[in-house]
This record gives structure tokens, C-alpha cells and sequence, in this order.
């Protein structure tokens, strides 16, 4: 199985091309599924013709590595950005935060689905595992400036609980994003609630 892109696009038009192709299928996924994903249905809505498909993929698994990277990287820039943006508040800083995922989860839910199906298929455990530690790294940090005591414990159980909560409404196919958001940020909250010495209270 070629997970790897033939080549990465080092012009714009070429960019375009990728853009395209990538898109397609992520269309495909949301609208007909898995089994309707080919990289001629791909090529045929992209606009491309099969040959140009292939000078950049070398088959749907290469098409959908990529796919799960962008969307890994929409998310962890929009988490980088809001942890570097820290407030006053620490409640509102984590409510923050599972905005920013839950809105990331059901911005395409359909096609969220589809990929977190196809995760589990394809040996991307390092990468997965690389994202999940940058991720912690980010909250711990945030964590940390609002003198959480145990931060990266707390970022890794956090994260952990945030990510089943919102993957498990995906799976149920919710989409009614301030609903879930309320509901995950009061389960982090009482998480650190708990967690804090003293019975000491957020702020």
C-alpha cells in the first residue's frame, strides 16, 4: 500500500491541481462514502484527467493519508493559535479550546466520520501519536500559565476526554455545536475542578 504522494506541488498551479483532487474526494466521502471513493470519481469531479491524478497519487490510500493530514493540521494550528492566546480565565480558556475541536469535528461531519473510520485502517499510529503529544503539549502549556499544578497530566486526560466525548457525538451524528460544546466543557471543568488542591475553585 503507497501511502506517500508521487510528488508535492511546488507551483501555484500545481497546488491548485492538488487542492482540487483533495477536495473531490473529500466530497466523495461526505455525499457517497468509502466504497464510492476511486481515484477516477475522484479525477472526474477534480476536473483533472487521471493521468494528472497520478503524476501527484499514486492511489486512494495515498489521496486519503493526505486528506487525514490536512485536516490534523487545521486542527492542531487552530489549538496552537488559542493556547499562544491565552486569557485572564482559565474556564474560558479550556471552553476555548473544546470550541475550537468541536467546531473542527462538526464543520464536515460526514467527511469527519469517514476519516476517522479510515485512521483505523492505515498505519498512521506514529503520526497519530505525534499530533496527540503535540496537542497535550499545547494545553499543558496553557494549563501551566494558569498554574495548574500536574499540567500534563491534566493536558493528556483532558484531551483524552474531550477527544471521546466529541468523536463519540460525531460517530452519533449530533451537530448541534453549542450543545456538545457545553456539555464537554462541563465535564473538563469538573475534571480540573476536582483535580485543583483544596477544593480551590476555578477562575
Amino acid at each position: 500500500m503507497l501511502l506517500e504522494p508521487r510528488k508535492r506541488p511546488h507551483q501555484q498551479r500545481s497546488a491548485v491541481t492538488v487542492d482540487a483532487i483533495l477536495e473531490a474526494a473529500a466530497r466523495i466521502l461526505e455525499r457517497k462514502g468509502l466504497d464510492a471513493l476511486t481515484t477516477n470519481a475522484v479525477a472526474e469531479l477534480a476536473g483533472v484527467s487521471i493521468g494528472s491524478l497520478y503524476q501527484y497519487f499514486p492511489g486512494k490510500a495515498a489521496i486519503l493519508v493526505e486528506l487525514i493530514r490536512r485536516e490534523r493540521l487545521i486542527l492542531l494550528a487552530g489549538i496552537e493559535r488559542m493556547a499562544h492566546a491565552s486569557g485572564d480565565s482559565l474556564k474560558n480558556d479550556v471552553c476555548s479550546l473544546i470550541r475550537i475541536a468541536v467546531a473542527h469535528q462538526l464543520l464536515r461531519p460526514g467527511l469527519g466520520r469517514a476519516l476517522e473510520y479510515v485512521e483505523t485502517t492505515l498505519p498512521l499510529e506514529p503520526e497519530t501519536a505525534k499530533l496527540s503529544n503535540e496537542i497535550v503539549q499545547y494545553v499543558a502549556a496553557l494549563l501551566e500559565r494558569h498554574g495548574v499544578s500536574g499540567a500534563t497530566e491534566a493536558a493528556r486526560d483532558l484531551v483524552a476526554l474531550a477527544k471521546g466525548m466529541i468523536d463519540a457525538a460525531g460517530i452519533a451524528g449530533e451537530s448541534d455545536q453549542r450543545v456538545l460544546i457545553g456539555r464537554v466543557c462541563r465535564a473538563a471543568l469538573g475534571y480540573l475542578e476536582y483535580s485543583m488542591p483544596n477544593g480551590n475553585e476555578l477562575t
